[in-house]
């Protein structure tokens, strides 16, 4: 049994394995299934994206999904997230994809749940198959690693992505480079000037503003945002032209991104939502030893 918690937990090999495998289901040089299995999808924050492409490996995979929806659950009557974990383990399923808002979320389920747990997003700090597409995104245009110009801009803080991403992408030899506000800012990371090393890059990584995790004490000038860290049509063109620009989604249209921008010829937002289907097959293929 392998859990996929974080990509901290892997060898660089595995990632590259991850990787590959991914793009040879997307090039359908293999054909694997996992007839009958069953996966529970444990969502307990909204999702479009993460949610829907794990269902649709799956449907993929012959899998048969299993999803649960905490707003008609038992929680409401006070279960916890333990027990209704172990309700779906209790099931007789085969795996279990979960998204929460509590950091670290696993930490409360290993060595107590007995089938693979797959990290579909903790809180603020950690979202390993989004990593996984993002890498594979940048792979797809750049066939390497080594040595590209990484800009990750926005909501630094607040963000799993970005905790996720700069670790993994300083360990596969790239420059990480990070700007952000102020107030999103962790305090972990130095920070660079937005416009001034825009034309230095090989990928730009725009991140959404992080409503549902801003405190109160936050305020947010969206006109000003866009202007100081929006990715506007003037800015992309200080871009290289083999520059890409990703984003995990979803857009904040004309905030972080100009809507000019989202499908330019530097953007591959949406390659990254096609590469998500594959990577999540491929990791629901690694975990269960197929």
């Amino acid at each position: 049994m392998r859990n996929l918690l974080s990509l901290s937990q892997l060898t660089l090999e595995e990632i590259q394995e991850l990787l590959d495998l991914s793009q040879q289901l997307k090039d359908h040089k293999i054909k694997s299934q996992l007839t009958n299995k069953k996966i529970a999808n444990l969502f307990f924050e909204p999702s479009t994206r993460t949610h829907y492409s794990f269902i649709t490996a799956q449907h993929n995979l012959n899998c048969h999904p299993i999803d649960f929806a905490p707003g008609t659950s038992s929680i409401i009557k006070g279960e916890t997230f333990y027990d209704t974990v172990k309700v779906f383990e209790s099931f007789g399923v085969d795996a279990i994809v979960i998204r929460h808002n509590e950091n670290y979320w696993y930490k409360h389920l290993v060595g107590k749940i007995k089938v693979p747990l797959i990290n579909a997003g903790d809180g603020a700090k950690d979202h390993p198959t989004q990593s996984l597409l993002d890498l594979l995104t940048i792979k797809q245009q750049f066939k390497t690693f080594k040595n590209l110009n990484v800009l990750i801009v926005g909501d630094i803080l607040h963000s799993r992505v970005a905790h996720s991403n700069i670790a993994i992408m300083k360990r596969l030899g790239m420059n990480v480079f990070v700007s952000a506000p102020q107030k999103f800012q962790d305090k972990q990371y130095s920070y660079v000037d937005f416009d001034t090393y825009l034309p230095k890059v090989d990928v730009i990584n725009m991140l959404r503003i992080q409503k549902e995790r801003i405190h109160d004490d936050i305020n947010i000038d969206i006109k000003m945002y866009n202007k100081q860290f929006g990715l506007t049509s003037t800015r992309v063109k200080m871009l290289k032209p083999s520059a890409i620009i990703i984003h995990p989604a979803p857009v904040n249209r004309n905030v972080e991104i100009d809507d000019a921008v989202m499908e330019s010829k530097h953007s591959k937002i949406f390659s990254q939502i096609e590469n998500g289907v594959y990577v999540r097959m491929a990791v629901l293929l690694w975990t269960l030893h197929k």
